[in-house]
């Protein structure tokens, strides 16, 4: 074969495991928005230097441009050979792309090719992928015959139970996780920004595509957004037309579980109060005002169970059977307490009875 080798993402998708190393060529800005699974960032020009040339592209002519980006990408191609290639062997096999499978990735491909190593260029680079992303959400959903929906009010430990499930082996995707939010106005984790949407979408592609069709999928319900993420309307129209299973937990327990899940709230009332405030439309200066003062005085229980009885839980009510057209007919599964023995037999539980029920359905 003569190298490099230039394919579209649909022929690399079936061994996409066999490459070495996934190059992406593009700027860190770039990468950082989002990329092909496991892809390392190893820019030909960085943010600064695309703006140049990019700039004088405009500014000047399409010859002075590519003069200075020439210039730039022999240098840091003879970089990054210099300070992470020397050591590889000769059969070494890198996948190399950039934005459209042009010129970025072209120029590292060729000499990494007339080097010797036995290169693969993207054609059409990550736009290819992005559209095979796009197409493959649009169906993936519709290859499970069974997808289990995780239903009940908020501090019900529905993503604990995933969580537990994932470890005993089931299929389970975990939107809040892809998503990094808790899905609610309280729901920004500490510490860790939301991925773009591209980047949510890639996750969410990236573990549907694992799963075996003919397998249960586990997924705790949500509305069409996680934070500011939109999950994708094949998936949503599935999840909307499953079964549902209702977790069901003692109020009190639902204290303590969001107290241990907010923990970053409980002990900062003020970065607390600032999100409150964002509920006045709904209930008014007076009622935010006393949650407000509740936070500040360290009466963080009270507080809590309030807003479940008082904010949540109808939130709640008024949704789930709108949204989720088989609620009525949800399995309850009920936890006695949040301790790791209780989720544990409850996900032990949840399998036999999603299995119980394939096999009803199939007789």
């Amino acid at each position: 074969m003569k190298y490099p080798a230039v394919q579209p993402f649909s022929d690399i998708l079936p061994r996409l495991s066999e490459f070495d190393a996934i190059i992406d060529v593009r700027s860190p800005s770039e990468f950082a928005e989002d990329h092909l699974p496991g892809a390392i960032n190893l820019p030909v020009l960085d943010d600064e230097q695309r703006v140049r040339v990019g700039t004088l592209y405009k500014q000047t002519s399409a010859f002075e441009a590519k003069k200075l980006g020439a210039a730039l990408v022999a240098k840091n191609i003879a970089r990054h050979i210099e300070d992470g290639f020397l050591g590889h062997p000769q059969h070494w096999k890198p996948l190399i792309y950039c934005w459209r499978g042009g010129n970025r990735s072209g120029a590292m491909a060729h000499i990494l090719a007339r080097i010797g190593w036995p290169v693969t260029q993207l054609e059409g680079g990550y736009k290819d992928y992005r559209r095979h992303v796009n197409a493959e959400l649009a169906t993936l959903p519709e290859r499970f015959g069974f997808i289990n929906v995780l239903c009940g009010p908020t501090g019900s430990g529905k993503s604990r139970l995933l969580q537990v499930l994932d470890t005993q082996g089931a299929q389970v995707i975990d939107l809040e996780q892809l998503a990094a939010h808790r899905g609610s106005v309280l729901g920004g984790l500490p510490e860790e920004d939301q991925p773009s949407q591209k980047a949510f979408e890639s996750a969410l592609w990236q573990q549907l595509r694992t799963f075996d069709p003919q397998q249960p999928v586990f997924i705790e319900s949500e509305s069409k957004k996680v934070g500011r993420l939109r999950v994708p309307d094949a998936l949503m129209d599935k999840m909307r037309a499953a079964d549902c299973t209702d977790v069901r937990l003692a109020t009190d327990q639902r204290v303590q579980l969001l107290m241990q899940d907010y923990e970053h709230f409980v002990g900062d009332p003020a970065r607390l109060n600032v999100q409150l405030a964002l509920l006045t439309q709904l209930h008014g200066k007076e009622k935010i005002a006393h949650w407000q003062q509740l936070a500040t005085s360290g009466r963080m229980a009270e507080l809590v169970e309030e807003l479940l009885v008082q904010h949540y839980d109808p939130v709640y009510r008024q949704s789930i059977a709108r949204n989720f057209s088989r609620y009525a007919q949800a399995t309850p599964l009920v936890l006695p307490d949040i301790s790791e023995h209780a989720f544990e037999q409850a996900a032990r539980a949840l399998c036999a009875i999603v299995g119980d029920n394939r096999t009803a359905s199939a007789a």
